[in-house]
Parts: structure tokens; sequence; C-alpha cells
């Protein structure tokens, strides 16, 4: 078998996200998705071979269409040689997928047999059992509190982050759908499949926040599934815009933009909302601007106000409540920042976040305030103004002090890397000493 120095430690995003290859791996098709990682990464048949414990002769025919993979041991050592996240392929999350601290060790060599594994998660086994004893029905109050259980993951994830949420939110997600496989929800199947999709994107989310793209993929593809089953469009169409905005980071723009479009096209077919039409718009217009396309980033912007304008919040979808007026006046800024209008953008981003630190609930819009903090700092040193630069990027170090989420610490790490032609500077020094008391 091939030792863990071999593997691979994640897959490309791209790939991963790819139609062809979801499709591939969600029917199982392992003679595709050996023929995509050889095409799309390089990995030769024989190197695929001994990633999976699997002989090349075997690998060939599966490529042919001679043999075929069934048993659920092979399929195991393929998603863990090829590090293809369980969920993909309809399998539990793999061990490597966890945080060290949440996968069980065994006991050292001379350790008392009887001494108990640490471990902050539950064993699959132990669910097991617990879903064989928990025979209570699905009743409304269920659903009614699950929904509340998510509404307070978001409040708590504007507030601190994701990083932090994620063993409870996975939880929770393996829960319903342990309630779904014991198939006695009566009429409240179709809430408990959309709770399972809002809980498998929150899931996405935190994962996302934490920098984790591979495992943010399985989850918003394990989301997508989900809203599919309960058939909301809408909810659907939320889930890519998600995806979108990831690719996004990664700067795969043109993905990025494919998947904003898919999720207008799925909201507009569903009369969507005015709001999450004009939210849509600004995510295309970010990978517009990462593209370089001023035009098509332009005509985002406008369609996003125009749509802005005719919103009805109260008829909008709860989860897209959060893109008011502030909101998209901080996130055209960022557009036209990311197009490298700096002075344009300047005085909108500043406009949101005066808003955003005067607004009453503020503590619930930490994370939002650091990333747009730092945008406001990016900003103005493109702009030659090292000093309120400096002040703001000082702000931004200091909200993301107070949150998990890696997403913002990694923007504050990006803008200190563009101060260094500026490091005699005296703001420059004086950021640099409180970024190191910060963040050590």
């Amino acid at each position: 078998m091939a030792s863990l120095n071999d593997i691979p430690r994640e897959l490309p995003p791209a790939l991963l996200r790819s139609a062809e290859f979801v499709e591939a791996c969600r029917v199982r098709d392992f003679g595709l998705i050996f023929q995509l990682m050889y095409r799309k990464t390089g990995t030769p048949q024989g190197r695929i071979a001994v990633l999976c414990d699997l002989t090349p002769g075997r690998v060939g025919d599966v490529i042919q269409g001679r043999r075929r993979i069934s048993s659920i041991d092979v399929i195991e050592r393929i998603a863990d040689g090829l590090r293809i996240p369980g969920a993909m392929l309809g399998l539990a999350h793999r061990p490597w997928e966890l945080p060290p601290q949440v996968v069980a060790q065994p006991p050292a060599p001379d350790a008392p047999s009887e001494a108990p594994l640490q471990t902050t998660r539950r064993s699959a086994a132990l669910d097991d059992v617990l879903a064989v004893t928990d025979d209570s029905d699905v009743t409304p109050s269920t659903v009614s509190a699950l929904r509340s259980f998510i509404t307070d993951y978001w409040r708590q994830d504007d507030a601190h982050g994701g990083a932090l949420l994620r063993p409870a939110v996975v939880g929770q997600l393996h829960y319903v759908q342990r309630l779904l496989r014991r198939g006695n929800a009566h009429g409240l199947k179709a809430d408990l499949q959309a709770i399972e999709a809002e809980l498998a994107r929150l899931a996405g989310w935190a994962c996302f926040d934490a920098r984790q793209y591979s495992k943010a993929q399985a989850y918003f593809t394990e989301a997508l599934a989900s809203a599919q089953n309960s058939g909301d469009p809408q909810f659907i169409a939320n889930i890519l815009s998600c995806m979108s905005l990831q690719a996004t980071y990664e700067e795969e723009a043109t993905e990025a933009v494919a998947l904003a479009h898919a999720a207008q096209d799925a909201a507009r077919n569903s009369s969507g909302s005015a709001l999450v039409m004009s939210m849509l718009y600004m995510r295309e217009a970010f990978a517009q601007a990462v593209l370089r396309d001023e035009a098509a980033c332009q005509r985002s912007v406008t369609r996003a106000h125009r749509h802005f304008e005719r919103a009805s919040t109260e008829e909008a979808p709860a989860w897209v409540r959060y893109f008011d007026e502030t909101k998209l006046i901080v996130d055209t800024g960022i557009a036209l920042a990311q197009l490298g209008k700096t002075r344009e953008a300047e005085p909108l981003i500043a406009e949101g976040l005066r808003r955003e630190n005067d607004a009453e609930q503020r503590g619930n819009q930490q994370r939002g305030r650091a990333f747009h903090a730092f945008w406001l700092a990016s900003t103005q040193l493109q702009r030659g103004d090292i000093s309120r630069a400096c002040d703001a990027a000082t702000m931004a170090l200091d909200l993301a002090s107070a949150i998990n989420s890696p997403r913002v610490t990694a923007h504050v790490r990006d803008f200190h890397a563009q101060l260094r032609p500026y490091a005699r500077e005296t703001p420059v020094i004086a950021f640099e000493a409180h970024m190191r008391k910060m963040l050590t």
C-alpha cells in the first residue's frame, strides 16, 4: 500500500468542483474518475494503482469498462488514496477530512486496555447505536427547533467566525440524516430535507471560512443534492452562489462566473425574489472583476442595484436578508477595488464600514467589519495613503483577533505582505508591532 507521504494532500479544487467529476463520483463511475485524474492532474494509471492499493491491470480494466468496482472496502481505499471527500462518493467523512483532535487515537502500547479513547466526537458506530434507541417521532416542534438552531448558528458565525461551529453543525447534520434514514418523518420529510440542505451549506460555509476548500466543496455538493430533493430552486441558487464565491477566492474566475449564472437561472426560473437576484449579480460582479472584464463587472453591478431598488425584504427568503443596502454599497466598492478603480471604491467601502460600526448590533457583524476594514486598507494602500491604510488595517486586525476566521486572518496577512516596500515608514513599523502583539 502507498505510504502516507506518497498520497497527495488534496485534489485540485477545480477538479473537485467540475460537474463531470462530481457526477462521476455520485454514480461511482470509477473508470471516468481515473480518466479525469489523469487528464486533469497528470496522475498515470500506475500511480493510481499504487495509491488505491489496486493492481495496474485492474485499474486498466476499470478504465476500459471491463470491470466495475462495487465493494465498499475498495471504494473506501480509493477515497482515501485519491483524497476524494467521502460525501462525494456517498461515504461517511473519511478520517483525514477531520481535524486531528476529533479522530480517535489508539492507546499507547503500555497503556491499560480499558483506557478511554480521547475524542471530542461520537464515532459512527455510536451514532448507529443511538439511531436504534432514539425512536421518537419527528414532529412539527422538531422541525421548528432545528430551524431555530440554524438561525442561531448563522448568528454565531457572523459574530465569531465559522471554524468553531463545524463540530456542532456537522453533528446536527448527521442527526437530521439519521432521522431521514429512519423513515418515520411522516409528512415532514420535505421539511427535514430542506433542513439537511441548510445544515450542509452551513457546514460548507464553515469549512470555507476556515480555508478548507476541498471539504467545503464536498459539503456544498451534499447541500445541492439535498436541496434538489426538497425541490427548492431558490436555495439551490443560494448554494451555487457560495460555490461561486469560493471559486473566486481560488482565482477560478471563469468557473465562478458560470456558477453565478447557474444560480441566477435557478432563482429566475423559480420566480426568485429581487433581493436574491441582486445578491447573485454581485457574486457575478466579483468574478468578472477578477477576470478584469470591466464592462461585464459594471453590467452586473448595475443589475444588482436595479434589482435591489425593487426588492422587498419581507418577501425574500430569510437566508438572503443579510444583503441590505449597506452590504450592497460595500460589495460594490469591493468589486470596483478588484478592478483597480480605487478612487471610486474607497468612499463606498468607507461608507459601508461606517454604517456597520454605527449599527446597534455591531457584535453580530464582527467578521464582516473585519473583512471590509481589510478592503478599505488595501484600497487606501493602492492609492498611496499609507497612514490611513495602516489605521484601517489595525482595525481589521483587532476585529480579526476577536473571531476565529482563518479567511479574514489570511487577508490581513496578505495586506502585511503588500507593505514590504514601505517597511521603513513609521505607520508601517507601528502596524507591524501591533500585528506581532495580536497574532503571537
